[in-house]
């Protein structure tokens, strides 16, 4: 009896604490992964849906008015479908302008262009970092980027007498001064993206024997595709959708770009908005698909040659 009434009171004792325990209230867990979801940004998303509409409005009124017909297209509603829904003004539109010449020679252009950017500026930019510590390449660099501060319409007159005199009046000059005028801005995002990668790697491969040119070629070059793909993007859109440049150095009408051929033909459009338009889809088509499907490259080698 005597052993029986310590335990029992053990016991009695033992379990206020066991049911405070039991009862006491639990942290409460906090949510995770609701971090900015539960106030949406308003001035952020009206901005946001203030740049879509003036870009997708624009789009839709010109896709729209080229399906139409010419008695629709003239009756002041833009906004109104198309009924019936006809393809006859890309046709006229082709056959007026004569498209494929001005479209074969906007994309020699470019093609060019795209090329001569990329393996000239990354050349430049390559041994302007792996050769930094020598004044010249150094100051060189220093030139380039004071190039950038110079727009073309300043230096419009001695280019086309140069390019006059130099027989480089036509697509293929163009096309140069396309390369000439990039060099400076697509040499910064090579160097800066150069800057990243270990000189390790080149030693490695220069203690196999490579020189140089191989080194490029087979590694940086490979190295730089991301940054290869962001240069190509811009020079294909900026000289596809040149006006200015075709318009002062090529001498010959027939030799003229999309862009400077659909003003030449403008006046002969008169009322036919409705070809004028699909004059409009059609040259600003090839810039619009490129974009669609090259657009990740673009803010991916930014972001690599930032943060790497």
């Amino acid at each position: 009896m005597s052993t029986a009434a310590p335990l029992a009171s053990a016991s009695s004792s033992g379990s206020p604490s066991g049911s405070s325990s039991s009862t006491a209230p639990t942290p409460r867990r906090r949510r995770r992964g609701r971090v900015g979801r539960d106030r949406v940004d308003v001035t952020t998303t009206a901005s946001l849906i203030l740049g879509a509409l003036t870009v997708l409005v624009p789009l839709f009124v010109t896709v729209n008015m080229s399906l139409k017909t010419t008695e629709q297209a003239v009756d002041g509603n833009a906004f109104s479908l198309p009924s019936p829904l006809t393809l006859s003004s890309f046709a006229e539109a082709w056959s007026l302008t004569n498209f494929p010449r001005a479209f074969a020679i906007s994309l020699f252009i470019t093609v060019i262009a795209v090329a001569g950017e990329i393996v000239i500026s990354s050349l430049a930019a390559y041994a302007i970092v792996r050769n930094w510590d020598r004044r010249l390449f150094r100051w060189s660099f220093f030139y380039l980027l004071a190039a950038m501060f110079i727009p073309f319409p300043v230096v419009a007159l001695p280019q086309i007498q140069l390019t006059g005199i130099l027989g480089l009046d036509n697509p293929l000059g163009v096309a140069i001064l396309h390369v000439a005028f990039a060099m400076a801005f697509n040499t910064l995002l090579f160097t800066a993206f150069l800057r990243t990668i270990p000189l390790e790697l080149e030693e490695s491969m220069r203690m196999d024997g490579a020189g140089t040119w191989r080194v490029f070629w087979r590694l940086i070059l490979p190295l730089l595709g991301p940054m290869c793909a962001t240069v190509g993007i811009f020079a294909f859109i900026q000289s596809w959708n040149d006006f200015m440049m075709p318009s002062l150095i090529i001498s010959d009408p027939a030799l003229q770009t999309v862009p400077v051929l659909q003003n030449m033909f403008q006046t002969q459009f008169s009322n036919n908005y409705n070809v004028a338009f699909a004059s409009y889809l059609m040259a600003m088509a090839p810039a619009i698909i490129v974009y669609l499907f090259a657009q990740r490259w673009v803010m991916s080698g930014l972001t690599q040659g930032a943060i790497k």
